[in-house]
């Protein structure tokens, strides 16, 4: 099982259980792949030129309607592999304005045995 990735850092996150051990992906590492394929961004990976997303474009635009929209569809686009290869059954992602020019993505991930798992990450837009 992977190590958890932290949405908010970007570092392994700790187990909280068992101090100097990582907390481990309860989605047999599609928390992980979700992530990273939200904050790669799309075309910059040498392996595969179809992974990653667009959200980084978001970055310097101003906190609106349409700029939450996109975050939306750009997230939804770059999860759609995972669909599409058989490691979830289905993906759900939702934004929610913070302010200061912050969105918060929830995601609910359903992995191919069913299991749910959700997880959010901040986006920043302006």
């Amino acid at each position: 099982m992977d190590a958890l990735i932290n949405p908010f850092t970007g570092d392994y996150k700790a187990d909280a259980d068992r101090p100097g051990d990582l907390a481990r992906d309860p989605a047999n590492g599609l928390m992980n792949a979700a992530y990273l394929r939200l904050m790669t961004p799309l075309g910059s990976w040498f392996g595969d030129a179809t992974l990653g997303s667009r959200l980084h474009e978001l970055e310097r635009e101003k906190d609106l309607d349409r700029v939450e929209r996109l975050v939306q569809q750009y997230a939804a686009a770059a999860l759609k592999p995972l669909l599409d290869y058989g490691r979830a059954r289905s993906i759900d992602v939702r934004t929610q304005r913070q302010g200061n020019g912050r969105l918060a993505l929830a995601i609910e991930l359903v992995d191919a045995q069913g299991v749910k798992s959700t997880f959010d990450m901040p986006v920043k837009v302006a």
